[in-house]
C-alpha cells in the first residue's frame, strides 16, 4: 500500500457538518417538518403545536429537587425566555392521504369568514390589490354549506391525517406587522378520522388559547430561525484556530484548504460566509409557567409567587427591550430560545419524549427589574416609593 501522509497534531474537526449548507433560510417562521406520532387513539382529539412571538428574557429563583445532585434542596437561578402567545384562530382543515411516496393533499376546507390579518398573507401588496381573496369561496356556505359538508365527508372517508389551518392574532401583540403568520397544525388523538374532522370543524373561526394545547411543566420542541449575523470569517463561523502572529497576509484564515488533487475545494473545508439566520429545532425545553391575559380593570399578578407576594405582571420595569409590554397570554420557557425579539416562534409537542425526571417547578421569585441597564426595582410603585416622585 502507498504510504499515507501524516499530520503533525491530531485533533477533531472544527464545526459540525450536520448543519450544511450554512445559508440564510427561506422560512422566516419555524416550519414543522414532522409531527408527533398519532399512536394513542384513547386520547381526545387535540392540537399538537402553537405559535407565539419572542418578547425577551429574565431569570427566576427556584428550589432544586434533584436527589444525588450537589444542588439538591438548594436554590438556583435559571434563565428563562418569555414568549407572548395570543390565541390562534382556526380558519380551515386539510385532509391528507398516505401514499408510498408520502402524504398527498386530498382537499382543503376553509371557514366562512376570514379576518383581514390572514387574507393579507395571500397578497404581496394588500393596499394595491382588490382585496377579494375568499369572497367567492364564502358563497359555498350560503346554501346550507352542501359543498362544504361534502368535502368534509371526503376527508372522513379517504384521509389518514387531518390538520387544521390556524393563524396568529398578530395585531394583539402591538407589533408593526399586520400580516398574520399561518400554520398547519396536526390533529392527534380521537377515536377515528371522523372524530378529528368534527373536532376541527367545531374550531372554525374560534380562538384557541395556548393553555388548551400545552400545560405547565410540559416539555416542548422549539422551532424558529436564529439571529442573523451576516458574513463572517472562518474563525468566527467555524471556530478554527488563528494562525501565528507573524503570518503573512492575515491570520484569521485556514492555512491549507486542500491538496493539489483533487483540484477543487472539498465541502468539508471551513470557508467564510453566512452565519446565523438558520432554521433550527431545539428539543425538549420545559414550560415553567403559563400566564393569562389580564382583563380590563383587573390587577395583573401573573408574576407573583407563593414566596414573593409582590403584585406584579411579567413585563419588567420599562418594558422588554425592543419589544414593549405584554398584554396577552404568555409562556415562560426554561433557557434561551432562537431568534431575535418579535420573531415568530413555533412550539410543538415533543417528537422524542424526554427521559428526564420531571422535578417540581417550585418557582420562588420571577425577576421583573428593568432590562435597560442594572435594574434595582421590581415594580414602578417600588421605585417611586424609594426615589420619591419628582416635583412637577
Amino acid at each position: 500500500p502507498l504510504d499515507m501522509s501524516h499530520r503533525k497534531f491530531e485533533a477533531p474537526r472544527h464545526g459540525s457538518l450536520g448543519f450544511l449548507p450554512r445559508k440564510r433560510t427561506k422560512k422566516h417562521r419555524g416550519k414543522i417538518r414532522s409531527f408527533p406520532k398519532d399512536a394513542d387513539r384513547s386520547k381526545d382529539a387535540h392540537l399538537t403545536a402553537f405559535m407565539g412571538y419572542k418578547a425577551g428574557m429574565t431569570h427566576v429563583l427556584r428550589d432544586v429537587d434533584r436527589p444525588g445532585s450537589k444542588l439538591h434542596r438548594r436554590e438556583t437561578v435559571e434563565a428563562v425566555t418569555i414568549i407572548e402567545t395570543p390565541p390562534m384562530v382556526v380558519v380551515g382543515v386539510v385532509g391528507y392521504v398516505e401514499t408510498p411516496r408520502g402524504l398527498r393533499t386530498l382537499t382543503t376546507v376553509w371557514a366562512e369568514h376570514l379576518s383581514e390579518d390572514v387574507r393579507r398573507r395571500f397578497y404581496k401588496n394588500w393596499y394595491g390589490s382588490k382585496q377579494k381573496a375568499f369572497t367567492k369561496y364564502a358563497k359555498k356556505w350560503a346554501d346550507g354549506g352542501k359543498d362544504i359538508e361534502a368535502e368534509l365527508g371526503r376527508i372522513k372517508e379517504y384521509c389518514q391525517v387531518v390538520r387544521v389551518i390556524a393563524h396568529t392574532e398578530i395585531r394583539a401583540c402591538n407589533l408593526r406587522q399586520k400580516k398574520a403568520h399561518v400554520l398547519e397544525i396536526q390533529v392527534n388523538g380521537g377515536a377515528d378520522i371522523a372524530a378529528k374532522v368534527d373536532f376541527a370543524r367545531e374550531l372554525f373561526e374560534q380562538k384557541v388559547p395556548f393553555s388548551t394545547v400545552f400545560t405547565e411543566g410540559e416539555f416542548v420542541d422549539v422551532i424558529g430561525v436564529t439571529k442573523g449575523h451576516g458574513t463572517e470569517g472562518v474563525v468566527t463561523r467555524w471556530g478554527v484556530k488563528r494562525l501565528p502572529r507573524k503570518t503573512h497576509r492575515g491570520l484569521r484564515k485556514v492555512a491549507c484548504i486542500g491538496a493539489w488533487h483533487p483540484a477543487r475545494v472539498g465541502f468539508q473545508v471551513a470557508r467564510a460566509g453566512q452565519r446565523g439566520y438558520h432554521h433550527r429545532t431545539e428539543r425538549n425545553k420545559r414550560i415553567m409557567r403559563i400566564g393569562k391575559r389580564v382583563e380590563e380593570g383587573e390587577k395583573d399578578v401573573s408574576a407573583t409567587t407563593e414566596f414573593d407576594l409582590t403584585e406584579k405582571g411579567i413585563t419588567p420595569v420599562g418594558g422588554f427591550p425592543h419589544y414593549g409590554i405584554i398584554t396577552n397570554d404568555w409562556v415562560m420557557i426554561k433557557g434561551g430560545v432562537v431568534g431575535t425579539k418579535k420573531r415568530a416562534i413555533t412550539l410543538r409537542k415533543p417528537i422524542v419524549s424526554s427521559t428526564k425526571r420531571q422535578e417540581p417547578l417550585a418557582i420562588k421569585f420571577i425577576d421583573t427589574s428593568s432590562k435597560f441597564g442594572h435594574g434595582r426595582f421590581q415594580t414602578i410603585p417600588e421605585k417611586h416609593k424609594f426615589m420619591g416622585i419628582a416635583q412637577q
